[in-house]
């Protein structure tokens, strides 16, 4: 019986259109990543060192602190995502967002956006992140972990005041968390 169902065309046709869609969606869902989990462990972000000129001492002023600005702790969206955002302001005067303890579902091509969307819980905060204003980060460099991301100085912090683990295939967040002073 098998035989002869595969000595007709339409079978071999429709095997090759299985197989091809096969292969397409498994580049594009990328499945495997779901078990495999890439921990990142940076250490928290430092400031650049003053530049003082040699011989001169710097004015008696107490040297700057890094100021965490807003912190918030990530709701789940489309994946389990737990952890806290901090914006820190460091000695120098540059941003950082930093994740600490972050653990979320690894995935294809995430993100780390600061977006003026509020963050929203369950389905109905999927999707909203792209709404509005954003500013990608980079990459998510590990699904779990601490890490740090630079903020870019003309970003305003005063308008986006969320953090998004983003999925940019499927435009949809993984986790979220609203930062707030």
């Amino acid at each position: 019986m098998m035989g002869a169902l595969l000595r007709k065309p339409v079978v071999w046709v429709l095997l090759v259109v299985l197989a091809v869609v096969a292969a397409v969606a498994l580049a594009l869902f990328q499945p495997w990543l779901l078990f495999v989990d890439e921990t990142v462990n940076e250490s928290g972000p430092a400031a650049s060192a003053p530049q003082v000129p040699a011989g001169q001492a710097p004015g008696g002023q107490a040297p700057a602190q890094d100021q965490v600005l807003s912190s918030g702790s990530f709701v789940s969206h489309e994946h389990g995502t737990s952890g806290t955002a901090k914006v820190i302001r460091l000695a120098d005067g540059r941003r950082v967002l930093r994740l600490e303890d972050l653990d979320t579902s690894n995935g294809p091509d995430l993100r780390v956006w600061l977006s003026d969307q509020p963050v929203k819980e369950g389905t109905g905060g999927w999707f909203v992140f792209d709404d509005g204003a954003y500013v990608e980060l980079g990459k998510l460099k590990g699904n779990k972990g601490n890490q740090n991301y630079d903020i870019p100085a003309d970003a305003d912090l005063d308008k986006l005041t969320s953090v998004s683990i983003w999925c940019k295939r499927f435009s949809v967040s993984f986790g979220a968390a609203a930062l707030k002073a």
